[in-house]
């Protein structure tokens, strides 16, 4: 079964689930604004797999619908960092803010990896970012400069839907950095993938904790100022 956003019925499930707990989690005040960014990568990510399908189709890179495997690896991070912020609403461990750019991160991450990925493989043959080998399109790991730019591309929509939510210039940039960080990581990932060890999922939780981390880095350096 597809749907609008290539996720069978399993996925779509279960991405529904997601959405309730981040926006529950979340509470009044950062809910909206967590299920927003969710939202906003769900709708980008159907773009992007859209994007040149006839091309994919022709190479074998196409994927028609996505499980719910896929969309736990994808939102694994953003529910747990989504769970942590209710937490320290109550018990107050650590900056709420700093979370919240670690939510920021993890999704603008996955964004980006997203388009790398869709995208990347309608541009020339890539090469492993390890070793500079030339590889196939579509191999776990390879990089190609026209993805790394939809990468980039990626996480500033997801920086733009913070802007737009937040206001703040700074949050969409650190959201930015944060993506591009994780889509490197992921395409590190990749290679130990494309050699066995691990898989997609695991690469695709790797980014996003990646994302989550360089969100919460930045914020000890810039959380003063936002």
């Amino acid at each position: 079964m597809r749907t609008i956003f290539t996720l069978d019925g399993k996925g779509v499930a279960l991405a529904l689930v997601m959405g309730i707990a981040v926006l529950a989690l979340g509470g009044a005040s950062a809910g909206p604004f967590f299920l927003l960014l969710l939202l906003s990568f769900l709708i980008i990510a159907y773009l992007a797999t859209e994007a040149g399908r006839q091309i994919k189709i022709k190479i074998r890179t196409y994927e028609q619908s996505r499980g719910w495997k896929n969309v736990a690896a994808n939102g694994l991070v953003p529910v747990v960092i989504a769970l942590l912020y209710c937490a320290d609403v109550r018990y107050a461990f650590i900056p709420l803010l700093a979370l919240i750019l670690a939510y920021v991160g993890s999704i603008a991450a996955v964004a980006a990896d997203k388009f790398s990925s869709e995208l990347g493989v309608l541009g020339g043959r890539p090469f492993m970012l390890l070793t500079m080998e030339r590889v196939d399109r579509g191999v776990s790991g390879a990089v190609s400069p026209l993805g790394f730019a939809a990468g980039i591309f990626g996480a500033a929509i997801i920086g733009s839907a913070v802007f737009f939510y937040s206001g703040s210039a700074l949050m969409a940039a650190i959201g930015l950095a944060a993506g591009f960080a994780g889509d490197i990581v992921d395409s590190l990932l990749g290679y130990f993938e494309w050699k066995g060890l691990g898989n997609k999922y695991t690469s695709n939780i790797g980014c996003t904790v990646a994302g989550g981390i360089v969100g919460m880095l930045l914020f000890l350096v810039f959380g003063g100022v936002i």
